[in-house]
Order: C-alpha cells, then sequence, then structure tokens
C-alpha cells in the first residue's frame, strides 16, 4: 500500500511565461495557514474571493481571486488553495515563493495529481488521461484523452473486471466440493460466460488502440531512388511546401521531419534522402540516416516512378528495411503516365502486397493514400467510444488476452481455470491501479508538468 503524504505542497499551476492570469495552487493540511496568512481570513468553502495578497510585513503582492476548497471536496480530497493573480512571471513566483515561506514545498510534476489519485478522487488510467487532456495534438485525440478522463474508459474496465472476478469465484467454489457429482462448469456455463468477457475484452482492445494511436502518431517514412518524387510527396501530404522539390536528383541530403494528421491521427512523416551508389560525403551521410529512419517506422512508403515500375534497385531497398514495419508501394508520377489513380492488392511471395498509383504532382490519388495508412494503422474512420491508451495499458490487456485464451483451453480443469482467471484479474486491474507499484506511479507521475 502507498502511504499517502502529509506534507503541504505549493506551485505554478498555469504555463510558464507571462499571461492575463496566472494561478499558484497549495494542496495539504497547511492550505487554511497559508490562505489566512496571505490573505488575512480563510475564504468561505468553493467561493471566489477578490482579495489582497499580501507579504509578511503587509506589503501587497496583488490583488485577485482566491478560492478555498476544503477536503474531501477538492481535486486532491485535500485542503486546496487557488490564488489567482496578474500573471506576471516574477509575480508568480512572489506569490509562489509566500506560499513556500509559509511552510509548503514546491510540488514535484504530477505531484497534485498523483495526490488525487492516492486519496481516491480518480484512479490511475483517469490521472494519466489528465496529462493526455493537456498533451493532445489533434482534436480527436482531445476528445479521447477527455472521454478517459470522465471515467469512461474505466467503468468499461471495471466492469470487465467485476464479471472476471464473478466468474472466477464461481469457480474457486466449485473447488470446495469435489465429492459433489454436479457439473459445476457446465451448470454455471462457465464457457458461456468466459466467451462474453473475452469478446468485451476484444472490444475494450480494439477502441483502446486506436486511442493508443491517436496519442503516439504513426511514423512513415519516405524511402526510394533519388528523384522518385518523395519530397513532393511530403509537400502533398503536409499541405505545405516543408521540402525542397527540383528535378536535380540528390536534392534531398538529410532527412526531414514533419508532423501532420489524418482524421484526427497524428503521422510523423520523414522524407528520407535517395538511396543510391554515391561518392559525396555528404549524400552518403543522408543515406545512412535514411536507413535509420526505417528501422523506427511503422509504415514504409517505397516511392518508384510509374513509368518504370519497381526494378531490381527498388527490390534491393525492400530486402533491407525491416520485416516487422508495414510496406506500401507508390506508384508515383502518373500524370505523366497512361495509370489511373488507385490501389491494387497483388499476391507476391506468400503475402499480398499494396500498390497506390497517384500524383505527387497534382494531389491525384492522394486520398487513396491517406485512407490506406490509416487502414493499415488499424484506425476505424469513427472516433466515437474511443479511449486515449497507453503503451502500458496495451500490454495489459494483450496479457489479459493470453491468459484468458488459457482459461479457455483448460475449461475441464477447475484449478488451472481459476488460477489463470487470478492472472487474467490481476493483468487487468493494473489499468486502474488496483495493484500497481510504487515505482510505476513514480515513473507515470514524474512525465507530467509541474502545478497538475
Amino acid at each position: 500500500m502507498v502511504n499517502k503524504p502529509l506534507d503541504t505542497i505549493a506551485a505554478i499551476a498555469t504555463a510558464s511565461g507571462a499571461g492575463g492570469i496566472g494561478i499558484v495552487r497549495v494542496s495539504g493540511p497547511a492550505a487554511a495557514a497559508v490562505a489566512t496568512s496571505v490573505l488575512g481570513h480563510c475564504p468561505a468553502p468553493r467561493h471566489a474571493a477578490y482579495l489582497d495578497f499580501n507579504q509578511a510585513d503587509g506589503d501587497l503582492i496583488d490583488r485577485g481571486i482566491a478560492i478555498f476548497y476544503p477536503n474531501p471536496h477538492s481535486y486532491t480530497g485535500e485542503d486546496v488553495l487557488e490564488l489567482q493573480a496578474h500573471g506576471g512571471t516574477a509575480l508568480m513566483q512572489i506569490l509562489l515563493a509566500r506560499c513556500i515561506e509559509l511552510g509548503a514545498r514546491q510540488a514535484e510534476p504530477g505531484e497534485f495529481t498523483r495526490r488525487a489519485y492516492l486519496n481516491d478522487k480518480i484512479d490511475l488510467a483517469q490521472a494519466e488521461a489528465v496529462a493526455d487532456v493537456i498533451n493532445a495534438a489533434t482534436i480527436e485525440a482531445a476528445k479521447s484523452a477527455v472521454r478517459s478522463l470522465s471515467g469512461e474508459f474505466s467503468q468499461r474496465i471495471n466492469a470487465l473486471l467485476l464479471k472476471l472476478i464473478d466468474l472466477r469465484m464461481y469457480v474457486e467454489a466449485c473447488l470446495d466440493f469435489p465429492e459433489e457429482e454436479i457439473d459445476f462448469i457446465t451448470q454455471g456455463r462457465v464457457a458461456e460466460k468466459l466467451a462474453a468477457i473475452i469478446a468485451e475484452l476484444n472490444s475494450v482492445f480494439a477502441k483502446a488502440k486506436q486511442g493508443s494511436l491517436l496519442r503516439e502518431g504513426i511514423n512513415v517514412v519516405l524511402v526510394g531512388q533519388p528523384n522518385v518524387g518523395k519530397s513532393s510527396l511530403m509537400n502533398q501530404l503536409a499541405g505545405e511546401e516543408i521540402a525542397i522539390v527540383t528535378s536535380i536528383a540528390g536534392t534531398t541530403r538529410d532527412t526531414i521531419k514533419n508532423a501532420i494528421q489524418i482524421n484526427g491521427v497524428p503521422l510523423h512523416v520523414i522524407d528520407t534522402a535517395g538511396l543510391r551508389e554515391t561518392d559525396d560525403e555528404v549524400e552518403k551521410f543522408g543515406i545512412a540516416r535514411t536507413w535509420r529512419a526505417a528501422e523506427s517506422a511503422n509504415i514504409a512508403l517505397l516511392l518508384v516512378d510509374a513509368a518504370h515500375g519497381i526494378t531490381q534497385t527498388e527490390k534491393s531497398i525492400l530486402a533491407r528495411l525491416p520485416q516487422e514495419i508495414c510496406k506500401i508501394w507508390v506508384h508515383n508520377k502518373i500524370d505523366v503516365g497512361s495509370e489511373a489513380a488507385q490501389v491494387k492488392e497483388i499476391y507476391q511471395e506468400n503475402s499480398i502486397a499494396t500498390h497506390i498509383y497517384l500524383s505527387a504532382k497534382t494531389g491525384e490519388g492522394i486520398d487513396l493514400l491517406k485512407n490506406q495508412l490509416l487502414k493499415l494503422a488499424g484506425y476505424e474512420n469513427n472516433s466515437e467510444g474511443i479511449f486515449m491508451a497507453r503503451a502500458r495499458h496495451l500490454e495489459a490487456l494483450t496479457n489479459v488476452q493470453y491468459h484468458l485464451a488459457n482459461a479457455s483451453s483448460q475449461i475441464n480443469s477447475a484449478e488451472l481455470l481459476a488460477e489463470e482467471l487470478r492472472f487474467g484479474q490481476e493483468a487487468l486491474a493494473t489499468i486502474t491501479g488496483e495493484f500497481t507499484p510504487d515505482d510505476l506511479l513514480g515513473e507515470i507521475f514524474s512525465k507530467f508538468c509541474i502545478g497538475k
């Protein structure tokens, strides 16, 4: 069990830099005393009061709004004081220093939200969603993060957890009566209930995977020979002139990374140096970076000139790409040939290869590519019900799937079945924080901003 803190913390809760309004937040048992010293008295609970903020000698720091939230009806579950003043950088530091002078200490990153979690105001998935709401890069990501913060993701997890616990309790009760000549497994419809739990788990997992895409984005690398239109395609996807485009082969000598979005999904697109044999030392360096970029990509777009098609050089590029990343053949420059914009699925070498014909110059076929990128990433064109999920959530859900699959295979062995259900329950409970080691909490909240 993690110990709950007993001291008082303070921090500037608004973004760094000058602003119209700045907020200093105080949380802990000394919050009321801090209010009395700074304001002359502690304001009525949850009422905004316009008051003077004073130094110890009575000098005026500023005039602003003060709100006091007595425990447990506050964000952290502790006594909380919020001081809203003019948002000057120096003024905020003076006000924070005054609170620290009165017994508070500087809050660590994420410490207010960590206290909210420790005081059962929110669960761990909701706590993580606080940071995701702040850091959301797209509208769809923000919507999904708010959904998780409001508790929708936790509610789905807790509903699954209750069903899993109920089934486990039934199976373990069966173990207490081994001498009874009753088929408890069949009579209790254990297989049917387990199948229903697995189906619900798969539904939650699918939504969580899409939420993870909204949070993390997709790394897309453009590779190919020089002068096949990688930079032009980069500019089309970005909707602006990011990369220099000329008819001179080898113009791009280094990787160019740009963040764009498609239907609210962030894409980190990397334009790379053309792959060819060269004696130019600078170009060689860019080509080496191209291969490094390819190693960290989720999807590789292999560009070829539609007029020439796939040559032995393109095949050698394909052979060097990591096997685990998705690949799309992009046949560019259809504007100078007879090909129409289209998507072809071609069976070759025991797999299906996707070929997209387009023009990076005119934009014809770009939408086909965008749709294919979303499809390969596993994102459905519907953000309803998507939860903002992190890598640890997906890992936990994968572990639950593994143990429930094992449980299904052990359906006729109550002892083994009960054990797999227990493992599945423990893995699922880590998402909301019922079973969470303290070092994991430290890692999670250390990535928050100070004051949240």
